[in-house]
């Protein structure tokens, strides 16, 4: 080496020590990837809508635009009861749901959004995270090329509006219902006729006459809607779906070839919009409420007869849907495990609320 090179040497060493000269790899731009998100919501749908975008803006952020989610709302590329072949057959990357819509091809997946009588959100939270149901799902969607998980939450729902009340299992008979999930199985064994209708068609349909009840979600979900005006009965508890969790739908093939923190930030992300959506759901009811009263929902209990006629069904239900599959059988144990075992602090916290309240 010549003594006319050391200065340069020298040079570039403080120069690279003070950060000023910079490796191939940080002056190339990161890469940006681009994925679409199909949803089964009409776009903005309070709830299950809002929380779709807010899932997309938040990964957008958190992976600091290296991961670009476009949104697409039911019927702009994919059905809204399409959303899980999109992804499966690599139509599309991620997808905004619910698993009971694919309960009928998939046998349990209705558990991991939620089941009648079952866990309420917490509870159900719970059971994904740290009691073995997260793990199960995995093992139920991993055939179809696609992983669900818990991405936003609409909180426990209403029992639906009726055109006109329910005051037996008689009254039941022969309704045509719009309902979702396995609370379909129970109104079809309690004789009514139940409707899948996706969410963007009901109120036309229960305008139209073609449907005598609808359950949707919440009151702040059902309240733009405007079921009110030609089924004014609010009934309650919704007993057929106590709890309301979203799903984020992703595929495998896309998801593996993300890096790691990427993939993370997904994972993150989703649990963030679990959290938030339910926290906005809680808050916003109870407005929700009181505003639907004022616009001419009467708010009905729906008599215990027709609770144990509907909880007798369930349990009969549940036990039928056991004999589907190995695997469905082990996510039917592993839930009724999961709803023991959180019952008596479930009780307790129940009861200390209400107590509290009423002093």
């Amino acid at each position: 080496m010549s003594e006319k090179s050391l200065p340069n040497r020298r040079a570039f060493i403080a120069a690279a020590a003070t950060g000023v000269v910079a490796s191939p790899s940080i002056v190339r731009a990161q890469e940006v990837i681009n994925w679409r998100m199909v949803t089964s919501w009409q776009k903005n749908l309070p709830g299950p809508g809002v929380s779709a975008e807010r899932l997309a803006q938040r990964i957008n952020t958190m992976s600091g635009g290296r991961l670009n989610i476009t949104v697409f709302p039911a019927g702009a590329i994919a059905p809204a009861f399409g959303v899980m072949e999109a992804i499966s057959t690599g139509a599309v990357e991620m997808g905004h749901t619910a698993s009971f819509f694919w309960d009928g091809a998939l046998p349990g997946s209705a558990f991991f959004t939620t089941a009648p009588f079952g866990m309420g959100p917490l509870a159900h939270q719970t059971w994904i995270e740290h009691r073995g149901g997260q793990a199960l799902w995995d093992e139920l969607y991993k055939p179809r090329g696609v992983r669900g998980l818990l991405a936003g939450n609409t909180g426990p729902s209403m029992g639906g509006w009726f055109r006109k009340p329910i005051n037996s299992v008689e009254d039941i008979k022969g309704l045509r219902i719009r309902v979702a999930g396995m609370g379909g199985e129970v109104y079809a064994a309690l004789g009514a006729v139940p409707q899948n209708i996706p969410p963007g068609d009901i109120f036309s349909a229960l305008e139209r006459g073609t449907i005598d009840a609808v359950e949707l979600l919440a009151p702040v979900n059902d309240l733009p809607m405007g079921f009110e005006r030609h089924a004014p009965y609010y009934y309650m508890p919704g007993f057929n779906k106590p709890n309301g969790a979203g799903e984020a739908l992703i595929s495998l093939a896309a998801f593996g070839k993300l890096p790691a923190d990427i993939q993370r930030v997904i994972e993150n992300a989703c649990q963030a919009e679990h959290s938030a959506a339910l926290a906005e759901a809680e808050h916003m009811n109870a407005s929700a409420i009181l505003e639907l009263i004022a616009k001419g929902a009467k708010i009905t209990a729906f008599p215990v007869e027709v609770m144990k006629a509907a909880q007798a069904k369930t349990f009969e239900i549940v036990e039928t849907k056991a004999q589907k599959s190995p695997i469905t059988a082990r996510i039917v144990a592993s839930w009724r495990e999961a709803l023991k075992a959180g019952g008596s602090w479930s009780r307790i916290e129940s009861y200390s609320e209400q107590a509290m309240r009423s002093l």
